[in-house]
């Protein structure tokens, strides 16, 4: 045999007695690491992922049923799914075709119905359907098996990418079969990579001693080589020489047909089976005998002989649904006997009979792509649909759908700019900004009428707005305006125009043309142009500082559209309502909204209020969200505030870790939008490193851009920028900066934190105790702790200066509320002068004990509640409700748990907590 397949390599381990049997001969190891893995997971050790890669035909799906087997007899709740290479377009078909089939089905009907319902939020699908799995496994483990991943529909890839992390401490076995690393998993369970190599010389030995009934001759022994190692491939050739009665003594060589195996038995078929199976070849590796009897132009009644010829030559097996090829090698080389010319003719004539048998476009594209010709107008139409179909929940597919179809529309037909119009869609929304923007420009290249012109820079809009370019946006949409005739598009591209000039500086001029918006958007009743109108004024007002009138239009909007429910929250936060805001995100719940928005708006919220810890796991939640949908597009403000909390906490290598991510996504995706906090983000970094020149130049960069007020999230760091200043010394920086504040108040008289702030900062430019007296009354009736917290210390600093003991409430003030924050380097700074009255009143003079890094004590307040939580038997999902948190949040804070405790599963968990003591009742807060 070839001396490359060491005879020892198939060798049964220790242990492995009884393993080794027919169908697996050569498996031994890889089957006793995959019952560890069951025994593992059933025995309590958290959730587990197993990949089982390989060449077709190298006894994945042998080693999948063996475990499945296993994984049954230790009381597992099994689910099987097949992707399929034709049925990549159905949304979570390759992960439901198990999750619904199993024995029993690891999810209702009822549960699946409920999902499917909201097809269109993948996040909510998704941590819906972890929620259904997590239920199931607390009660015995689960074992979700995938074969042939590889052509897994885009949504259950999506799917199997998340849900391992998030059923991390779960008692759930992953089972993926590929031919190559599907590269799926996320940071979470252990995984354990099987690569399935050649079969050794005494592997296959023993193999043809299985087929063959007796110790396999030197003839059959070197035709075995032709092989390659491959057991199915080894098998067929087997098999081929049992039926043939060859005499393997004689030292003639093999027909060819021996070589794969399968022609053998093709060679003997009648004709009429051999074309009934060439039909199947094309339908795919299961199919209907109800479409192969239409593609063959015959009454399914009549195929009767045809399918039994098949099924006793071995090649097909019936699973009383579809028929489906043995294997799919078995497919494959029926269909590679196929011409290249015939093989596309098929492909063609399926997917038209598919459709005028009444089946969904997602059954037919799968052919069409492999055979539409250009021109063909049915085939485009079917693209398109499809790619209106699964945009919602799989745009990357969407985006690949329409862009065939384009590819397939003659440039000079009228029909091109309606499908590329679509094409810009589906780009745009799956987040290929820049070749959406090419597609657009070749059509508008090619001089299309006024009207479909102004249409096209109209879905074009959006496009410029993700890529940041407004001022390209401001410039096509009042281009187009000269050439609109047609109402809705004139609302949307004035609207359009309004969110554009947001960012400019004549916000009295991009509220006229929001206003104008809104009236056209009225008048045409078109939804999305009002959409668009109403964001495009809250955006100018916050802008503007004008958090009523921001309040006013994001209500309006979110009353129209409740996926815009965290831009009034967030536009709530600015007017210090957060009492409203905490009614809305409860109300929000685990909606199918925008998750990723609604955390951030929940982060925002905890960093008003303080909660340092909170705010912080809500970033972590919401970076996450959206690292799971591919689309960071708030990463660099969650990474600033991450950092800003940091600096709070002490933590200067946390903080640099964030400046640089901060820096390495504003040089891949520079953003004038970003460049305002990233600046700030430096200048508190160099500052702190006493570099207070250029902290001072870098606060300057932010104002050169516009007024340091105009920026949202900088507003409630104004006071910090105005000691930069001062530390730098650029009092007329600081004046200016104070002057904002100033402004800001006057626009917000009913802010307490506006009024405040703006009292701070002059008092700090002007060294003015009464002013900073002032701040902290104003700011005692506000709902903000760190902004009182900060003019608390500047007071107490200014009274201990002045040697008057009104300092010493003032400090006390401070420090605590510091402390509760978790804003340890603050109360520390507040401390350090031992001349202060805290220190003489008896109060510990020590600094802050720094929170370890493991154990119990590593817990933050929230970990704590969750831990507790799980411990007591909840699932995530009723944590988050006893805690009136997202689901998404338990996930951050289990993910920490389980790191700061080095434990993998909730039986650990559950002993800590009970050896902590730590098992009482939790409520939220």
């Amino acid at each position: 045999m070839s001396p490359d397949r060491p005879g020892g390599e198939g060798m049964a381990v220790p242990g492995s007695a009884g393993l080794s049997r027919p169908g697996l001969r050569g498996r031994e190891a890889e089957l006793e690491r995959l019952r560890a893995l069951v025994e593992a997971v059933q025995g309590g050790q958290g959730g587990a992922i197993a990949l089982l890669l390989g060449e077709p035909g190298i006894g994945k799906t042998a080693l999948l049923q063996e475990t499945l087997s296993t994984a049954r007899a230790h009381g597992f709740v099994v689910s099987h799914g097949h992707a399929e290479e034709l049925h990549e377009l159905a949304p979570l078909a390759s992960l439901a075709s198990g999750l619904l089939h199993g024995d029993p089905p690891l999810l209702s009907g009822a549960d699946f119905a409920d999902l499917a319902g909201h097809h269109d939020q993948r996040i909510w699908l998704v941590e819906r359907l972890a929620q259904l799995i997590e239920e199931r496994a607390a009660l015995t483990p689960v074992l979700i098996a995938v074969d042939d991943v590889q052509w897994a529909d885009p949504l259950s890839r999506f799917a199997l990418s998340v849900m391992p992390a998030r059923l991390l401490s779960s008692p759930v076995l992953w089972l993926l079969t590929g031919r190559n690393d599907p590269e799926l998993y996320g940071q979470g369970p252990r995984t354990t990579t099987l690569p399935l190599r050649p079969l050794s010389d005494t592997a296959l030995a023993e193999l043809a001693r299985d087929v063959l009934g007796g110790d396999a001759p030197t003839q059959v022994a070197k035709l075995l080589d032709g092989a390659g190692g491959n057991p199915f491939l080894a098998a067929e050739m087997l098999t081929g020489i049992a039926a043939s009665g060859t005499d393997a003594t004689e030292p003639t060589e093999p027909p060819e047909r021996l070589v794969l195996g399968v022609r053998d038995r093709l060679a003997d078929l009648r004709p009429d089976t051999l074309h009934f199976l060439r039909i199947g070849s094309v339908l795919g590796r299961a199919f209907s005998l109800a479409d192969a009897a239409a593609l063959c132009g015959r009454p399914a009644s009549a195929l009767s002989a045809e399918v039994d010829e098949a099924i006793a030559a071995a090649l097909l097996h019936d699973d009383g649904e579809r028929l489906v090829f043995r294997h799919d090698l078995l497919r494959q080389a029926v269909y590679a006997d196929l011409a290249p010319s015939v093989r596309r003719a098929l492909h063609r004539e399926a997917a038209s009979r598919l459709v005028a048998a009444g089946r969904s476009s997602t059954d037919a594209v799968p052919h069409l792509l492999k055979s539409a010709e250009p021109g063909d107008q049915e085939a485009i139409g079917l693209l398109g649909e499809a790619a209106t179909d699964v945009i919602a929940v799989m745009p990357d597919l969407a985006a690949d759908l329409a862009v065939r179809a384009l590819e397939l529309a003659s440039p000079h037909a009228p029909m091109v700019f309606d499908v590329g119009e679509r094409a810009i869609v589906a780009l745009t929304r799956a987040g290929r900004y820049t070749q959406a923007r090419d597609v657009g420009d070749t059509l508008l290249a090619r001089q299309p009428p006024l009207d479909v012109f102004a249409r096209l820079q109209s879905v074009l809009g959006d496009t410029l707005w993700h890529l940041d370019d407004v001022h390209e946006l401001t410039r096509r949409s009042t281009a187009a305006l000269a050439a609109v005739t047609d109402p809705v598009i004139r609302a949307r591209l004035t609207a359009r125009q309004a969110l554009a000039r947001s960012r400019g500086r004549d916000l009295g001029a991009a509220r006229e043309t929001g206003e104008r918006a809104l009236a056209e958007a009225e008048r045409s009743g078109d939804r999305e142009a009002r959409v668009l109108a109403l964001w495009g004024l809250g955006e100018i007002a916050l802008n503007a500082g004008d958090c009523a009138a921001a309040v006013a239009h994001h209500t309006a909007l979110s009353v129209f559209d409740t996926a815009f429910l965290p831009e009034e929250a967030v536009a709530r936060i600015h007017m210090d309502d957060f009492d409203t805001v905490r009614r809305l995100l409860r109300t929000a719940g685990d909606a199918p909204l925008r998750p990723a928005m609604l955390i951030w708006a929940q982060g925002t919220l905890n960093m008003g209020l303080g909660r340092l810890d909170d705010a912080d796991a809500d970033l972590v939640t919401a970076e996450r969200l959206e690292a799971d949908l591919h689309v960071p597009g708030n990463l660099v403000n969650i990474r600033v505030n991450r950092g800003l909390l940091a600096m709070l906490r002490g933590d200067r290598e946390a903080a640099r870790e964030h400046l640089g991510v901060v820096r390495a996504t504003v040089a891949e995706r520079p953003n004038t939008g970003n460049h305002a906090t990233h600046q700030y983000f430096e200048a508190v970094v160099a500052d702190a490193d006493g570099d207070h020149a250029a902290a001072a130049e870098l606060i300057r960069s932010v104002q050169r851009d516009h007024p340091f007020l105009r920026w949202r999230l900088l507003r409630p760091h104004v006071v910090q920028a105005v000691r930069i200043a001062l530390r730098g010394g650029d009092r007329n920086l600081a004046e200016d900066l104070a002057a904002q504040a100033a402004e800001h108040a006057t626009r917000n008289p009913s802010v307490p934190t506006a009024q405040g702030t703006a009292a701070h900062a002059a008092g700090l430019v002007n060294a003015d105790p009464g002013l900073l007296e002032r701040s902290v009354r104003v700011l005692l009736t506000g709902p903000r702790p760190l902004p009182l917290a900060a003019a608390s210390a500047d007071l107490g600093r200014a009274l201990l200066t002045a040697g008057d003991p009104a300092a010493t409430p003032a400090l006390t003030r401070a420090h605590d509320i510091y402390a509760q924050a978790g804003a340890d380097v603050e109360a520390d700074r507040v401390r350090a002068d031992p001349e202060r009255a805290t220190s003489r009143s008896g109060r510990r003079t020590g600094g802050l004990r720094p929170r370890p890094g493991q154990g119990w004590d590593a817990l933050t307040a929230s970990e704590r509640k969750v831990a507790r939580l799980i411990a007591a038997g909840h699932t995530n999902r009723s944590a988050a409700q006893a805690l009136v948190v997202s689901p998404h949040t338990v996930n951050t804070h289990l993910a920490s748990i389980f790191r700061k405790l080095s434990v993998r599963s909730r039986v650990h968990l559950a002993r800590i907590a009970l050896a902590e003591g730590d098992a009482g009742t939790v409520t939220g807060g």
